[in-house]
């Protein structure tokens, strides 16, 4: 069965943003399937975006991997905690999200109850939280709160803001790495 890979860009992002193209590149030459789809809605919302994560997904299964970027984030957290307990996932990379609601008042939605930790652990073993050491939006400690709560492997880059394409990154190599390592696939 083909490995499937979703990217969900955050806030104010799009499909062909920053890395994303990239990445969807590298992935596919390896013989990923990769959708990067175009969030319904912006400012995010969790019950569409949620919602339409499910839409585009169908049925997950141990070749069904995520990276999230910014909002993307807990997009996918809550995504997870939505599956039924018997069904799992490959695994879920998270680049420069969040667990808390920061300073925007518009992703207020994804944080109206808490995270529901447990459940998101019991759909896989394979989690990454990718940051930036210098990130002004999303802080480290939040990297730290998902390796806490999910077991997730921690990366701090350097000098990389908000992992995004305003901050001229178009390749991210950590993103493509941690993929093929937890879908157990090859650089080459």
């Amino acid at each position: 069965m083909p490995k499937r890979v979703f990217i969900i860009h955050g806030m104010g992002s799009y499909p062909k943003d920053g890395w994303f193209p990239w990445l969807e590149q590298e992935l596919e030459a390896r013989g990923f399937i990769v959708n990067v789809p175009n969030m319904p809605c912006q400012p995010p919302s969790m019950v569409p975006w949620t919602s339409y994560i499910k839409q585009i997904v169908g049925k997950p299964d141990k070749d069904t991997y995520f990276i999230g970027h910014s909002a993307g984030c807990i997009t996918i957290l809550r995504y997870l905690e939505s599956l039924p307990k018997e069904e799992k996932v490959g695994g879920a990379i998270f680049v420069a999200g969040w667990i808390e609601g920061l300073r925007f008042d518009e992703l207020k939605t994804f944080f109206n109850r808490p995270i529901l930790w447990s459940k998101i652990k019991e759909r896989s073993n394979n989690y990454v939280a990718i940051y930036s050491d210098n990130d002004t939006i999303t802080k480290p400690y939040h990297a730290e709160a998902l390796r806490k709560n999910l077991g997730a492997k921690k990366i701090i880059e350097f000098a990389k803001g908000h992992l995004s394409g305003r901050d001229s990154i178009i390749e991210l190599p950590s993103v493509l790495r941690e993929i093929l390592r937890i879908a157990g696939g090859s650089l080459n």
